[in-house]
């Protein structure tokens, strides 16, 4: 088949036409026929051009002419001069006012207010910022000098324009000179002398001024100082000023400046809480003798440990020892249970207020990116459980420093929460805590390897070295080689400690908070009561479980239950492990759905319900009513409904948003609207302030002392303006009265090691293990193994006995069984026997401090036998010149006074305790 050749198209470039000319375009280029004789090149000075086909190309607006000796006269072109045109003007636009600024180089700076993109119809303004343009390129910067968005504009803003920059809007405020933002003035927090008349003042230096009074909070605005000379933030020479200590750092590249709390909270600072943030903020700062930056404040509870953190995270945010550089710590993260999360929102807001900082509530409605990628929120609250759950975001953020409330919480190495925490990695931990030291050292090894890793080398070493010797040391048992080398021990364990952890008592709230009493009420067990606990105690089932730690705790639930009401055994519908137990138990026992499980036999109840009705009747007083258990709080508000008092419940099931509010209205009204509050220990019992009441009953006790005293404290705190009563009901002779003694034992070993207390385990290893036996004669069990001859009337047991030294070891009584009496050495008993009470005595400082009250012994009110040299009217006898005085009212409180001459026999033991 018969194809053409191809031949490639020419590719020729366009004509250059001149841009300027306003003339429309040329029609298209007219093309001629050219003879074979005219294909050289032309002559005519390059005004034609010709291509390869033969075709002349005629430029237009040429003249064409015919050359001779041609029978076609080829044109000749000749080219118009061009005519110059000059560049017609720009369309002129109604323009605002022009910037004030060197517009020569295409750059424009403005002073701007900044938010996020927001929906809603009222929006809010996040802070103010600067707004630089260059040759159309947008730059918004936050008063930190962080860019937070970049874009281009197609035309210079003007005074009020909003504008929107990657994701952002910014509002132009006003004009900013060029020399101010070269000079960086605006990220300055002085800003120094203010600029010339002439030029453009910024809003900050507009409200700088001495004819205008600041619409800001004091403590907002700073001083302004000269910037070329290093200074503080605060003048450390105020009156009141709390100034931090120098770092010592002798390098020539650094200045360092005085660090000075702010004196928004400085100035309601207690001295104690003053020591508390100098004492933090050295520890966190790396100025203790020691390896690491972590702390723990274990200040007992009212102290005011949230407000000595908040002066804390206030200074690190805003000022540094080091001039020039910026703060300690842009992100802080708060940990604390989510009963509290609401209560340390509502704290920053009373000491600094929502213009000066930003705080970020990490609950399940909020989204975390806004605290890790944002400079808005500075501080972070979030709960136990959350964090474990948010922790694989928070890894994108660099957070300075952790606040770890209720710290006991990670007393355990495999605590959640605790490797939440370490996978954070940060330097800067401190651990807030009015019970750090709660079961054993373990725990307290543990929370000082959390704020300061390798601190105590490993558990191994701290257990061989540490622990045991100075457990070994508090048994009554220990010889006196023993005792040295835990004393030892624990001096040195003591000082390392020392060095951070600060740990204040109550006792220095004296000139604060109203006195407060400490009642610990005995209560006799009803009939009913100990029927069903010692056939319960007498199974088979229940002797098997008696064998295993494991098992026994189920028994001990049980037993409890019989403690505070026979009806908590009634049969559920829930058919769990205790359940069964129970049921198996009972129907052994055979009082499965008698009238001992079907009554609401309770000593403790009818003692409490007796209380609350004296109360109810003679006084405007309300009262906190705590119990570990929910099915307890059910009986106990089953008996405030059958008496018509009006109460309030926080349990577990309450919604963490509600709770505050809850706290918040008890304290507000009277006791005609809430009389009671009830509180699941549990879930409430740490970091609430019900100082609403004036009277807190502690209905059952935890094996953890620091459960119980956690609960017991959130009455006594600041703002309380009544005296305050504090009282723990326990069973007498049952298992309520031996978990009260076990609590005795380790809250010995804690204020051993962190209050320097003399003092140990009470009781022998066989005394501690003989949890399940029912003494139905005792009057108090405690009592007696104190050995104590007070002679139950209410006055203070007498001085401690000097301790013998002894150079063999001490040992215990034997028992030998059946032994006939005249064999029977009974001085060498009675010395043994003194020895060993003589020795407890010596370690029992918590209830020795306490008054020990006979109910049988106290005279009915009114009546007393008269003392030596008194009449029984207690006029002074005339024949006796010098008589003692008549001693002191046994029982001060008027409405246990009352109860107990209605009904002498419920309760069966007191030990009360005035402090404050």
């Amino acid at each position: 088949m018969y194809r053409k050749k191809f031949i490639p198209p020419l590719l020729k470039k366009p004509p250059t036409t001149d841009i300027t000319n306003s003339e429309p375009p040329q029609k298209k280029i007219k093309l001629e026929p050219q003879s074979s004789s005219q294909k050289s090149a032309d002559s005519d000075g390059g005004r034609s051009s010709q291509g390869s086909t033969g075709v002349r190309r005629v430029l237009p607006g040429s003249r064409i002419t015919a050359g001779p000796g041609s029978r076609f006269n080829p044109p000749t072109i000749i080219r118009k001069p061009l005519i110059p045109v000059a560049n017609p003007p720009a369309a002129t636009e109604k323009e605002g006012p022009k910037p004030a600024t060197d517009n020569s180089e295409g750059r424009y700076y403005f002073n701007v207010l900044w938010r996020k993109f927001q929906a809603r119809k009222h929006k809010t303004w996040d802070g103010d910022g600067v707004l630089a343009i260059v040759n159309g390129n947008a730059t918004l910067q936050d008063v930190n000098g962080r860019d937070i968005g970049t874009g281009r504009v197609s035309k210079i803003p003007a005074e009020g324009d909003i504008i929107s920059l990657g994701g952002k809007e910014a509002e132009i405020d006003s004009v900013l000179a060029k020399s101010d933002f070269m000079a960086g003035k605006p990220f300055l927090k002085s800003k120094g002398k203010q600029l010339d008349t002439e030029s453009t003042i910024s809003p900050a230096e507009f409200y700088a001024k001495s004819t205008f009074k600041p619409p800001l909070l004091s403590g907002t605005t700073v001083t302004k100082i000269n910037p070329q000379k290093p200074a503080a933030r605060f003048d450390p020479n105020a009156e009141g000023a709390l100034v931090m200590k120098r770092p010592d750092i002798s390098s020539k590249n650094k200045t360092i400046v005085d660090v000075v709390v702010d004196p928004i909270i400085s100035r309601h600072l207690r001295p104690h809480q003053r020591e508390g943030v100098a004492f933090l903020y050295e520890t966190v700062m790396g100025m203790r003798p020691y390896e690491g930056r972590g702390a723990i404040l274990a200040d007992e509870m009212g102290l005011g440990k949230t407000l000595q953190t908040i002066a804390l995270l206030w200074t690190l945010l805003k000022q540094n020892p080091i001039h020039n550089q910026g703060p300690v710590v842009k992100k802080a993260m708060i940990v604390c249970p989510v009963s509290l999360v609401n209560n340390w929102r509502r704290e920053f807001k009373k000491w600094l207020g929502n213009e000066r900082i930003h705080v970020f509530v990490a609950d399940a409605k909020s989204n975390v990116r806004d605290f890790t990628h944002g400079p808005v929120y500075n501080v972070m609250i979030v709960g136990y459980e959350r964090l474990r759950s948010i922790q694989d975001k928070l890894k994108h953020c660099q957070v300075d420093i952790i606040i770890a409330d209720e710290g006991h919480r990670l007393k355990t190495a495999e605590n959640k929460s605790a490797q939440a925490i370490r996978s954070l990695a940060t330097p800067r931990r401190v651990v807030l805590s009015g019970t750090p030291l709660q079961n054993d050292l373990r725990e307290f090894f543990v929370m000082a390897d959390f704020v300061n890793p390798g601190i105590l080398e490993n558990y191994s070493t701290f257990k061989k070295q540490f622990e045991n010797p100075i457990v070994k040391s508090q048994q009554p048992e220990a010889s006196k080689a023993d005792k040295d080398l835990g004393n030892a021990r624990k001096a040195s364990l003591t000082d390392l400690m020392n060095k951070f952890v600060l740990r204040r008592t109550a006792k220095i709230l004296t000139k604060y908070l109203p006195p407060k009493t400490d009642v610990v009420l005995f209560c006799r067990p009803t009939k009913q009561q100990l029927e069903l606990y010692q056939a319960i105690i007498n199974t088979t089932i229940a002797k098997r479980q008696m064998g295993s730690m494991d098992t026994a705790l189920q028994l001990i639930t049980l037993l409890k239950k019989v403690c505070n009401s026979t009806s908590l055994l009634k049969p559920k519908g829930k058919q769990d492990d205790e359940t069964k137990l129970s049921n198996s138990i009972l129907e052994e026992a055979k009082v499965a759905g008698s009238a001992l499980v079907s009554g609401n036999s309770s000593g403790k109840l009818k003692v409490l319900e007796k209380l609350l009705v004296t109360l109810k009747e003679t006084t405007q007083e309300k009262v906190v009513l705590v119990s570990n258990y929910t099915s307890t709080l059910d009986i106990l508000e089953k008996m405030l409904n059958s008496k018509g008092f009006h109460h309030l419940r926080l349990d577990g099931k309450t919604p963490a948003n509600k709770r505050q509010d809850l706290v918040d209205k008890f304290n507000r009204v009277n006791s005609d609207v809430a009389f009671a509050f009830l509180l699941s220990s549990k879930s409430g019992g740490a970091g609430l302030n019900l100082i609403g009441a004036s009277r807190l009953f502690l209905f059952d006790s935890d094996w953890n002392p620091a459960t119980d005293l956690q609960a017991m404290a959130r009455v006594h705190r600041d703002g309380q303006k009544s005296h305050v009563y504090i009282y723990r009901m326990i069973t007498t002779g049952c298992i309520d009265e031996k978990i009260y003694q076990r609590q005795i034992t380790k809250q010995g070993l804690a204020d051993s090691v962190m209050d320097q207390k003399a003092g140990g385990s009470n009781f022998t290893s066989a005394e501690l293990k003989d949890l399940f036996r029912l003494d139905t004669e005792t009057t108090c069990n405690t009592h007696d193994l104190l050995g104590c001859e007070c002679g139950e009337i209410g006055e203070l047991p007498g001085e401690d006995i000097e301790e013998e030294e002894e150079e063999e070891k001490d040992e215990p009584i034997q028992m030998t069984g059946w032994t006939r009496a005249s064999v029977v050495d009974m001085d060498k008993q009675e010395e043994a026997y003194r020895k060993a009470t003589s020795k407890a005595r010596q370690r029992m400082k918590a209830l020795l401090e306490f008054s020990h009250i006979n109910p049988d012994k106290i005279p009915k009110s009114g009546t007393h036998d008269p003392s030596p040299g008194q009449s029984p009217r207690g006029e002074e006898d005339d024949n006796e010149e010098d008589v003692e005085e008549e001693p002191i009212p046994i029982v001060e409180d008027e409405i246990l006074k009352t109860v107990l001459d209605e009904n002498p026999k419920a309760i069966s033991f007191i030990f009360t305790k005035n402090s404050l």
